[in-house]
This record gives C-alpha cells, sequence and structure tokens, in this order.
C-alpha cells in the first residue's frame, strides 16, 4: 500500500499543488482507509460502492463524527481522482456516495471592540511582545492563513510599499497593510528580530521564536490562546478567527466581495459568501439587542 500513497502524495504535489497542511491530512486520512482495505484483503481498484459505505458504517461505529466521515471521504474522493488520472481505475467509485450532511458551524467573529482589546495585549518593550504584536497584527491587517504567516519570509513584505506578498502553493497574491501594522513589523524587524537571529537574507523567515528559528503553528497557537485569555475575551479564539473578523469587517464597511475573494485565496466565491450570511447574523444581533421594541 506503500505505492499507493506515494503515487499519492507526488499527485496532491505536483498536480493538485495543495498545501503542506492539506497533504499531510490527505494523505493520513487515505493510509487509514488503506488499512481498512488491507484487513478485508481488498484492493484499492477492485473497491466499490458497496465497500466504500462497509467503511462509512465501521467509521460511524467507532465513533467518528458526520464531519469527520465528510473529511475522509473527501480525501478518498481525491484518492481514487489520483487513480483515475493514473489509469488504474475507470472512474471513481466514491463519486456517488451520500453522506449524512451536518449542518456547517459558522466561524467565530470578533467585534472591533475585542480586536482592538487583543491587539493591545502584548508588551511591546520587551522582544517577546513586541514579535507578538506584529504577528497579531500583520494576521488581522491581512487575513491570511496562520499557515501562510509563519512560511512568511522577509522578502514577503514591502513596508515601505505597504504589501504583502502571499504564496499558498497554488497562487500568489498580493495584500495591502495598514499603516499601525506596517509600523509593528517594522519595529520588530529593527529592534528585536537582530537580536534573535543574524539571518537576514530575503528567504530567511520573517517570523522568528525565541531561539531564533522559525515560528511554528503551535507555538503562535499558545501566543494567541494566552493573549484572548489576558483579555479576558470570553469567544472560542483561534488564528482562523483573525481571518474571519478581518473577511467580515471588510464586507460591513463596504468592501465587495469579489475583492475579499481574492485578498483571501479562495478559488471559489462560494468560499467566501459564507461572511454574508455572518453578515445578515451580524446585524440581526444588533437589531435584537439594540431596538427598543425588539425585546416585547
Amino acid at each position: 500500500m506503500e505505492n499507493y500513497l506515494a503515487a499519492f502524495q507526488s499527485y496532491l504535489s505536483d498536480q493538485k499543488k495543495v498545501s503542506q497542511n492539506t497533504l499531510e491530512s490527505y494523505l493520513r486520512d487515505t493510509e487509514h482507509f488503506l488499512l481498512f482495505l488491507t484487513e478485508k484483503g481488498l484492493a484499492p481498484e477492485a473497491v466499490t460502492e458497496e465497500d466504500l459505505e462497509n467503511y462509512a458504517a465501521e467509521l460511524c461505529r467507532i465513533g467518528k463524527s458526520s464531519a469527520t466521515i465528510s473529511r475522509k471521504f473527501a480525501s478518498i474522493r481525491c484518492f481514487y481522482q489520483c487513480l483515475t488520472v493514473l489509469g488504474l481505475v475507470s472512474e471513481n467509485p466514491a463519486k456517488r456516495i451520500k453522506l449524512d450532511r451536518t449542518e456547517k458551524k459558522l466561524p467565530q467573529i470578533l467585534s472591533s471592540q475585542e480586536i482592538d482589546l487583543l491587539l493591545s495585549q502584548p508588551d511591546t518593550r520587551g522582544p517577546k511582545g513586541c514579535r507578538d504584536k506584529a504577528m497579531l497584527e500583520l494576521l488581522y491587517a491581512t487575513g491570511i492563513r496562520v499557515t501562510e504567516l509563519i512560511e512568511l519570509n522577509i522578502r514577503d513584505v514591502n513596508l515601505r510599499a505597504g504589501m504583502l506578498y502571499c504564496n499558498n502553493g497554488r497562487n500568489r497574491r498580493t495584500v495591502p497593510i495598514y499603516p499601525t501594522a506596517v509600523t509593528a513589523v517594522s519595529d520588530y524587524l529593527v529592534r528585536v528580530r537582530t537580536q534573535l537571529t543574524d539571518d537576514l537574507g530575503g528567504q530567511s523567515p520573517l517570523f522568528v521564536n525565541l531561539s531564533g528559528n522559525r515560528m511554528t503553528r503551535q507555538g503562535f497557537w499558545k501566543i494567541i490562546k494566552s493573549y484572548a485569555e489576558q483579555a479576558h475575551i470570553a469567544k472560542e479564539i483561534t488564528p482562523h478567527t483573525l481571518r474571519h473578523s478581518f473577511a467580515l469587517h471588510l464586507l460591513e464597511n463596504g468592501a465587495d466581495l469579489k475583492d475579499i475573494q481574492v485578498m483571501l485565496g479562495h478559488l471559489d466565491i462560494s468560499s467566501t459568501q459564507v461572511y454574508l450570511q455572518l453578515m445578515d447574523n451580524h446585524f440581526k444581533e444588533v437589531y435584537n439587542n439594540c431596538h427598543p421594541r425588539a425585546k416585547f
């Protein structure tokens, strides 16, 4: 089964050009599926729709949620797309599998006041706080994904022009940076980064930890969690919360949905349209809380 995984990895990297996180997730899901096939004595080329339905039933039996099962089958569909391209199967047996659809949970959003509160938490007098302030400001300024943030190199920001260049493997996009974020990143580069590492080449990581190595997802997750607790923000905050808040705040203030799609790097406009529903929910909440007769 290792040969299948190796072929699938090449397909994801070379043809689909997915992000590293997506690649690892798809491979992990597919490896689990291939183990199931091995236990059943099945070859991937011989799998039928009934076999896939049995796999879905097995996932349900061991307690996997509907959302997890849906994600695993997205990986399996992509795996069979790969086998189709390689000529190992004539059609994708997973494309007609119907799964119970779960209601998609709308993302958590911070208000402008909560954003201000969160961004004011780092103590910029010290190296760590100065770096953390720059990361938080840049994340909210541009709406980039946390993976894109930590993969930024020095050459990817043009502070003089106030622009960020983001390459996620599928496309390269340019996003403006507001002046406060420019100042925060500039302050970090001048005062702090040179203390942490002397590696200043264009392809060197923009954000480094206190050991001078590239910041990790786990490291930044801990940073944002600690500042959310420090700010006493009751909402469940993740690094993606700032991305969602960036998009909704732009939409609320008159930005065009297509422009937001480009800045977020969404290939499909449907991924961006969720913010329209969020905006409707937000205005309804404001109305119910503020209209003098809405509570009667």
